[in-house]
């Protein structure tokens, strides 16, 4: 049995239909599975921490999602016969980073938790995820103009089911126990060229317009906690005119290359149009 954590997740329902049609048994965990539209072959639990038993009996393997303090789940899965932990860090987590960055803390705090759990792990640390372009969904099914910041901003994005399909080789094939696999798209593209390319998918000319990052706030990042938006500005200045950091670890572990930007595009093109 697989325990996946976030099931409802981009990633982790991409993970959960994975497993599905592999063969294998997996315990999808969601804080309401009543609303979750899970598959029917999954056994969908709700994530009730206080109660172990239900979440791991009967499973050697976890996807885990970063919490804040992850240290008694862990214990619980422990107990309960889980040996092998995969963790979706993320790509913050590296040799010189800022250690102080809130989603640096979170990341390196479960890494840490879990490299002092006594189980096997797995690290995956993605760096830009293709669905942040969600983000400008709500103004590209209004009209043409995307306002953003930092038009020029270079991220190499992965799609999320690349990041599901080597959790998938993590967990079914073995052998990868202690290594940290970073994870990317296969190439640079800016913030600007980013939306131009989800006109074109959808046959529309979109236009990007940069605005001050001092302007920008909930409308634009309704998910990003207050305390935390200008950290996460202050990165995102630093990827102005930067090559990004780019991988072929999708590849390697999976045999087939990481999905471009365009085809994310295309995957999620309904995301985009008015319902």
């Amino acid at each position: 049995m697989i325990v996946v954590t976030g099931a409802t997740g981009n990633v982790g329902r991409a993970l959960v239909d994975r497993l599905l049609a592999a063969g294998r048994p997996v315990r999808a965990l969601t804080r309401d599975p009543r609303r979750a539209a899970l598959p029917e072959a999954a056994e969908v639990v709700r994530f009730r921490p206080d109660d172990p038993g239900a979440l791991f009996a009967g499973a050697t393997h976890l996807f885990l999602y970063a919490l804040p303090d992850a240290a008694p789940l862990l214990a619980a899965a422990r107990e309960h016969g889980v040996r092998h932990v995969v963790l979706l860090s993320s790509g913050i987590v590296r040799e010189g980073a800022d250690e102080t960055h809130p989603i640096h803390v979170m990341h390196a705090t479960a890494e840490r938790q879990i490299r002092d759990s006594g189980l096997a792990w797995t690290f995956l640390r993605p760096n830009a995820f293709a669905t942040n372009a969600l983000q400008w969904a709500p103004q590209i099914r209004r009209g043409d103009t995307v306002r953003g910041v930092f038009a020029d901003g270079l991220s190499a994005p992965i799609h999320e089911d690349d990041i599901a399909a080597v959790a998938e080789r993590v967990l079914l094939d073995g052998g990868h126990e202690g290594a940290v696999h970073r994870l990317t798209g296969p190439g640079a593209t800016s913030n600007a060229d980013q939306v131009a390319t989800i006109g074109e998918v959808l046959g529309r000319k979109l236009a990007f317009v940069e605005i001050d990052p001092a302007e920008a706030g909930p409308e634009l990042f309704p998910h990003v906690p207050p305390p935390m938006l200008g950290r996460l500005l202050e990165s995102f200045a630093e990827t102005v005119g930067v090559p990004p950091e780019i991988t072929g670890t999708v590849e390697e572990l999976t045999g087939t290359p990481a999905r471009t930007f365009a085809r994310w595009a295309e995957d999620h093109a309904g995301d985009f149009r008015t319902p």
